[in-house]
């Protein structure tokens, strides 16, 4: 499944319902190129999860209305709510098992 891209305006409406992942990033942070591929992989795989990024610079009031701090920064929500926040790269593995915890 591709990783929407996603700014201000969509991101409440397109995160709303069941369990979604939102990638906190920025074209100049090199950690966050480390982590894409592997979003991308896993995103091929969980086909019932949205996985969507977000450029904190495009979009620094939906960041800091979140509290991102630090990128990359997953936000995982359920039907809605932050269910977790995920800091730094995080292998596959370790991401899976993240993910997997809020998938019914």
């Amino acid at each position: 499944m591709a990783i929407s891209v996603l700014d201000s305006a969509s991101f409440e409406p397109e995160t709303k319902s069941g369990v979604t992942v939102t990638d906190f990033w920025a074209t100049w942070c090199t950690p966050c190129k480390i982590q894409a591929p592997i979003l991308e992989k896993i995103s091929e795989t969980m086909t019932d999860v949205k996985f969507s990024k977000i450029d904190v610079d495009q979009n620094q009031e939906t960041a800091s209305g979140l509290g991102i701090q630090a990128i990359p920064t997953l936000i995982i929500k359920k039907d809605g709510q932050v269910v977790d926040r995920v800091v730094g790269v995080h292998n596959q593995k370790q991401l899976n098992e993240i993910i997997n915890k809020y998938r019914s």
